[in-house]
């Protein structure tokens, strides 16, 4: 299996996992980078994954209707443009040998799912996450409560180290910056946004992360580590439950930029 992450937009990726002839897409915003990876790489469309309904995240789909030899899969809970399989908790299909399960993830969209994907090749597995678990962040609460969110990224990081984040966006460096805010002493965020910053230098992307990484960096993956309660705390946390220190520190992060 071959992951690609294809731009869109000013920082959106749009991600392909495919066999050499079959391809899935992860949220086709834009039908177009889409159409032409499938054209250069020879592949045919297979299926579709959304993870929620958000333009930038659904947009492609009726173009890509036409070139789609399979189902489109989206939450059942979200207003997804149609038709459509429904998936929710625990829902499980293959596409291109792959197997899939659905994880309910809300908090950033109230019906937000994620698809945690094993290959049948023996290679490592894949998270495609959608807005909600960002490498070094966390998508913002637009829909959801800070206990939804968190009890929803504390469910991801229970998945295998190895596992592969796949984001929908590149906001690496800048939440690299506010983890460091966060964790100043932090040797593992100072190293990945190093190496973060010479990936970006390079044309390149930051993702896909491990959550083995993310749990070293990513400060909303740490709300029980003391520094990083006692840096939520002095700014805004008014109490040491984690509820209350992660929404704290989603909160310093709408702040920052």
């Amino acid at each position: 299996m071959t992951l690609i992450a294809l731009p869109a937009f000013a920082d959106n990726y749009i991600w392909m996992l495919h066999d050499g002839h079959n391809a899935v897409v992860v949220d086709p915003g834009d039908a177009a980078p889409v159409l032409t990876a499938l054209e250069a790489l020879g592949l045919a469309l297979r299926a579709i994954l959304v993870t929620h309904h958000h333009a930038d995240h659904t947009g492609g789909l009726e173009v890509l209707r036409a070139r789609l030899d399979g189902v489109v899969y989206a939450p059942a809970a979200e207003p997804v443009p149609g038709p459509f399989e429904p998936v929710q908790e625990a829902t499980r299909f293959e596409a291109i040998g792959a197997a899939f399960e659905v994880i309910e993830v809300p908090g950033h969209t109230a019906g937000h799912v994620a698809y945690f994907c094993m290959p049948s090749d023996d290679s490592v597995p894949v998270l495609f996450c959608g807005d909600t678990l960002f490498s070094a962040g966390c998508g913002r609460l637009f829909e959801g409560t800070a206990a939804q969110m968190l009890d929803s990224l504390r469910r991801l990081a229970a998945l295998p180290p190895d596992t592969r984040v796949c984001c929908a966006h590149e906001y690496t460096e800048s939440n690299l910056r506010f983890a460091q805010m966060v964790e100043p002493d932090n040797e593992d965020v100072a190293t990945h946004a190093a190496r973060c910053r010479a990936l970006r230098s390079e044309g390149k992307p930051t993702l896909p992360s491990t959550l083995e990484i993310e749990r070293r960096i990513n400060p909303f993956l740490r709300t029980a580590v003391p520094s990083v309660q006692s840096a939520a705390c002095h700014h805004g946390a008014k109490a040491d439950d984690e509820v209350a220190i992660f929404a704290a520190l989603r909160e310093w992060k709408n702040q920052c930029r």
